[in-house]
């Protein structure tokens, strides 16, 4: 990084005035915008992306909701309002944006551990500022002694922007730093500072950004979840009617089936019971003919036998014995080409382009 010359001027504050500053814009960032006071984790990060204690957050949801306020006094560190039936909501106390929390409750929001590692930093930055850490003999003698090598007792004052490196003032002057541009080094320890506090905001900023992101790519998810749920159940109800459709079709065909069986079991039943009558006559005629050919007078043997012969001839000339045509009994003509409707059934798939709702599909108007 290079760095123009600039001299000091008078009443330039120093590097501790500066640092001071930084961390006290820091710290306004750290405020519970609820109790006022520095954020106590866990942090919770809202839909809208600003944060709250999470005690904090349930002391709003608890004040939003007096259902659950009465309870809240006599919970333990799992209050009754972490447990609370989806739906419960409550407003962001900075946008009042609504919050609306599921089963959870609070415990269901999720943590900044971006805001919670900036917070430990802070207090650990704070703490070594306030609390000045014991150094040993050796490191108080270095830290007395940060002075040019080359020039004993100069003080390192400078800062050579040519070589990008600290040194002393006869350094630039009688030194190999002389035909180099150098800058104060107080200057440059400002610049520098504030070069990296503008670049933490950046990256706190970016951060924030990709938490949000973040967040609607899980949003996205469970719309995606969601969605296809939604299209299995229509692709359950669209092949229901399909099956419906087929079984109605089954009974229809089977139910002509069952007709021409029982026409045809019909006509068969009947020249059975016309043949067994027949039959019938035909054994009883041959039993008393059998009987009277045991009849030993002659004269009323041939009485009876000529009767036996009427009846017999009238048998004979009624016997004709009607027979069903060939293959009446092949029912091969219901045959049920169902190859094409295979193949078509076989070849079902989604329509492109167009949804449920009547509108484009974007990933089928793509293709």
């Amino acid at each position: 990084m290079n760095f123009a010359l600039r001299p000091p001027t008078a009443g330039r504050p120093g590097p501790g005035a500066g640092r001071g500053a930084t961390m006290e814009n820091l710290e306004k960032q750290l405020i519970c915008p609820v109790c006022l006071e520095m954020f106590s984790k866990p942090v919770v990060i809202l839909p809208c992306q600003h944060n709250l204690c999470r005690k904090c957050a349930n002391d709003v949801f608890q004040s939003s909701n007096s259902l659950w306020q009465s309870r809240s006094s006599s919970s333990s560190s799992f209050s009754s309002s972490s447990m609370v039936s989806s739906g419960a909501r409550f407003r962001c106390p900075s946008c009042r944006h609504e919050v609306l929390l599921d089963r959870h409750g609070v415990y269901g929001l999720q943590r900044n551990l971006l805001v919670e590692n900036i917070l430990d930093i802070y207090r650990q930055q704070e703490a070594c500022r306030s609390v000045p850490v014991p150094m040993k003999p050796e490191q108080q003698q270095q830290q007395q002694q940060l002075l040019c090598e080359e020039h004993e007792e100069e003080k390192i004052n400078i800062y050579c922007l040519s070589c990008e490196t600290p040194t002393c003032s006869m350094c630039k002057v009688f030194g190999k730093h002389k035909d180099c541009d150098v800058a104060p080094l107080s200057s440059v320890y400002l610049r520098q500072k504030t070069d990296l506090s503008d670049s933490i905001a950046m990256l706190v900023a970016n951060n924030d950004h990709i938490q949000a992101l973040l967040s609607e790519l899980e949003d996205m998810c469970c719309r995606v979840e969601e969605n296809s749920q939604h299209q299995r159940e229509h692709l359950d109800e669209r092949f229901e009617g399909l099956v419906a459709l087929l079984d109605e079709r089954k009974q229809d065909l089977v139910g002509l089936i069952s007709k021409h069986q029982d026409d045809k079991l019909k006509h068969l039943r009947s020249l059975i019971g016309r043949h067994s009558e027949q039959l019938e006559a035909a054994v009883a005629l041959l039993e008393t003919a059998i009987q009277s050919m045991e009849e030993p007078h002659m004269s009323l043997f041939i009485q009876s036998a000529k009767v036996i012969l009427e009846k017999m001839a009238v048998t004979a000339g009624a016997s004709h014995m009607e027979r069903p045509e060939i293959g009446f009994e092949s029912l091969s003509h219901f045959v049920l080409d169902t190859d094409d409707l295979a193949e078509l059934l076989r070849n079902i798939d989604f329509s492109p382009g167009v949804g449920d709702d009547g509108e484009e599909d974007p990933e089928g108007g793509e293709e």
